[in-house]
């Protein structure tokens, strides 16, 4: 270890920008042996791993960095896995610039942080390939089931720690594959889809039950689940998308989710006849993106390969104050998209479709007490930019839960998040918990990962305690 004075920063290698934007498949390679051993061994093994400290599940990076370094990879794994029920996945979406590798000791003192993530992903395609990732098999199975609403990072992590317990698992989705954003929503060049599936694949398995295509307070209600379960986790995620005043419903303002979806869909090989008329597909139009987040950052990369004419993001604030990763708008810049920086659309001209926007150029103010600097119109420099289609990236707010679900018990935030009890993640309904992203609002996937991790404790003592209180009864 403590080899960074002798080995510089090196990152796996990644695709040209002109043969990866053609494309859909993942651009950076996988570490070789070698290189992930002698990468591994940068690391400073510092007395308080702020990379660790900085990560949502505070993985034990130091120690599989160690390992690796040592050629001990099923043993990395094992470790890597404790903590993380998709490291594979971390390892690839992960805004490690903005989290563990941008916390890193060495980078601050200015030898290049160790490239975290890559070693994340090499560590855990080498135990798939080697067969280390074996099928949960509890030494107890236990009689008591759980359902659970939604089939995203939160549910599933949530899915697998309670197993691991020997409870019965039964996960329910609106669609019809499991994963969520991470097989709808983040495209191929970020993570191929069958790394989703074979993540799935692994909890089917293990035991646990998927029932797809299920829209609860539609094809079943939520008092039918609730009793057929000891317990019930609601971990629906955030769907619904922030709109934009565009003063008349445009047939070619879009959603970028639906954008995603439909995009996700076809690579999948599934039938989408908005795709197949041109509604949801770039190619050959003057595309304009408004947000500045990853999910922006998916949206451009997505049109650029879809071969569409232009690629241009619309952004309010300045490249420094961009909150979506600096990795993925430096590969958005080289496979050839436009940044407007600090501009926002004010007006939308056209009669079905809109056919111009007119921007308004910004200039951000001077710090307020918290540091941040809001973005301010300059009266007199707005200019125009022509669209095919434009593709709304604003963010996602919850959906009426309880109103979709028919169960008025439910209680909501002010945001119209589900309200739970801090620390045991409970609803106000006994024995119904909420985690991920209905609960915290939008968030990262490796958030959601760590909410269904602690919201798993909670069941399993809301059962053991449940199970104590009736043995004293009897």
């Amino acid at each position: 270890m403590l080899k960074f004075t002798s080995i510089n920063k090196e990152n796996p290698s990644k695709t040209d920008s002109k043969v990866r934007s053609k494309n859909f498949d993942e651009i950076y390679a996988n570490f070789a042996k070698q290189k992930a051993e002698e990468q591994a061994s940068r690391c400073s093994q510092c007395g308080v791993p702020f990379c660790q400290v900085h990560c949502p599940l505070h993985n034990n990076i130091p120690d599989w960095l160690k390992l690796t370094a040592e050629n001990r990879l099923e043993e990395a794994y094992q470790l890597s896995s404790s903590t993380n029920n998709m490291p594979e996945i971390c390892g690839r979406i992960c805004p490690q610039d903005r989290l563990c590798e941008g916390n890193c000791v060495i980078e601050q003192s200015g030898h290049g942080t160790v490239t975290i993530g890559s070693i994340e992903k090499y560590i855990t395609d080498t135990a798939w390939e080697k067969g280390w990732v074996k099928k949960i098999q509890s030494s107890l199975e236990r009689k008591e089931s759980i359902g659970i609403i939604g089939a995203g990072p939160a549910g599933l992590a949530a899915g697998e720690e309670l197993r691991k317990q020997g409870y019965q698992i039964t996960i329910y989705d609106r669609y019809d594959r499991a994963g969520g954003l991470l097989i709808y929503g983040i495209p191929n060049f970020k993570l191929e889809k069958e790394i989703v599936q074979r993540r799935t694949k692994y909890l089917e398995d293990s035991g646990i039950k998927f029932h797809f295509n299920i829209e609860i307070g539609k094809d079943l209600t939520f008092e039918e689940i609730k009793s057929k379960h000891d317990s019930v986790l609601i971990a629906t995620g955030v769907y619904k998308a922030k709109t934009i005043n565009t003063g008349k419903d445009f047939s070619n303002v879009i959603p970028a989710l639906d954008f995603l979806i439909a995009s996700n869909k076809k690579g999948l090989g599934d039938e989408v006849p908005l795709f197949d008329s041109g509604k949801l597909n770039a190619e050959g139009k003057d595309v304009v993106v408004i947000g500045g987040g990853d999910t922006a950052m998916d949206c451009v990369r997505t049109s650029i390969r879809q071969k569409a004419k232009s690629v241009k993001c619309l952004y309010r604030r300045d490249k420094e104050n961009m909150p979506g990763s600096a990795r993925e708008v430096l590969n958005a810049e080289e496979e050839g998209v436009e940044f407007l920086w600090k501009s926002a659309p004010k007006d939308f001209i056209g009669n079905d479709n809109v056919s111009e926007i007119i921007c308004s150029r910004m200039q951000l103010s001077e710090p307020d007490a918290s540091g941040r600097q809001l973005p301010e119109i300059i009266e007199g420099a707005d200019y125009k930019v022509t669209a095919d289609i434009v593709i709304t990236a604003l963010g996602f707010d919850p959906e009426d839960i309880p109103k979709m679900f028919g169960v008025e018990e439910l209680k909501v935030t002010k945001w119209g998040t589900l309200r739970t009890e801090f620390k045991s993640m409970m609803t106000d309904i006994d024995g119904v918990f909420a985690a991920g992203d209905i609960v915290r609002g939008a968030s990262l996937v490796v958030w959601g990962i760590r909410d269904g991790r602690d919201v798993a404790e909670s069941i399993h003592s809301f059962i053991q305690a449940k199970n104590e209180s009736l043995k004293k009864v009897s």
